[in-house]
Order: structure tokens, then sequence, then C-alpha cells
């Protein structure tokens, strides 16, 4: 029957438009940020603010790796690439998920302890283009339960 057919084509069209709408839809006040790590084994893009809140951490393994971050809600960053060649380490309380790349080495992303529904993105990962600042704030991961329950927002870093 062509009407049933027309009505099928319609209806598949549409979801072809929406899904392609919701896969590009950009978060309001935020832009597109894509990284990855030193080898490009690992590819991922990320929906954050142009201008970036980094945390410097002191805690015994950011201190060791540097590792400085921002955190975004777990809905805004997506793996493009690299599944296979992530390896994870974790330790104390296993909360915290530090993944790097097995090739050559690189974290950039990992998922915080004080954010577990989120991502840490390191900003020295971003591909050139996208960030237009960045503010560095130093959290006393040292002393980690007190640097938590004093500190204002980041527990809410990860949230919609």
């Amino acid at each position: 029957d062509p009407v049933i057919f027309f009505i099928v084509s319609c209806t598949s069209f549409i979801t072809i438009i929406i899904k392609y709408y919701l896969s590009n839809l950009e978060y309001q006040g935020l832009v597109k940020h894509t990284g990855g790590c030193h080898c490009g084994a690992i590819r991922f893009e990320v929906w954050a603010s142009a201008d970036l809140h980094i945390f410097d951490c002191n805690c015994s393994i950011c201190k060791k790796k540097q590792n400085r971050h921002f955190i975004v809600p777990a809905s805004r960053f997506k793996l493009l690439k690299g599944a296979d060649h992530i390896t994870t380490y974790t330790f104390n309380t296993h909360k915290a998920q530090h993944t790097f790349c097995k090739r050559c080495g690189v974290q950039s992303f990992y998922t915080p302890r004080s954010n577990p529904g989120g991502f840490g993105i390191a900003p020295h990962c971003l591909d050139e283009g996208t960030v237009q600042s960045m503010v560095t704030e130093e959290f006393n991961g040292s002393d980690w339960e007190k640097a938590m329950k004093e500190h204002k927002t980041i527990k809410n870093m990860s949230k919609e």
C-alpha cells in the first residue's frame, strides 16, 4: 500500500533527523572540545565551557602525575575511539578510576573520586582552538576528606 510505505518512509526520515540533531546538540553556553592521548589511540569529545576551571590536586597520585583537570558530567563526555587501549589503575578506596592509554601511558581523562558520576579531563590533552582561558584552583587532596567537606562546589561538578 503506497500510503503505508509513505508513512513508514516519513517516520524513518524523521527518526534519522532527530538522531542527527540529538547527537549534535549543543549544550547552551558550552563548546565541544576534542582531545586524546599522545599516540592517538584514544580520542574523545567533551562539552564544557571555553573558560575552564582547573583543579590542581596534591593527593599522592595527582602530585606524582601532575594531574590537573576540569570536571564534567558523564553525559557531556563521549569516547570516540580507543576503548580497547584504555587500562585502569586504582588504589586506596578504588573509587577513582585512573584510566590511561596502554600504548603511550597518557591519562587524558579519568573518573575522579570526588565525582564518580563524571570525568576529570586533562586540559593539556585537548586539541587546540576551543579553550579561551583557564583558571587553576589548588585542591588539598593530601587531606582529601577535609578538603571535600570544606569545598563548596566540587561535589556537584558532575551533576547536570
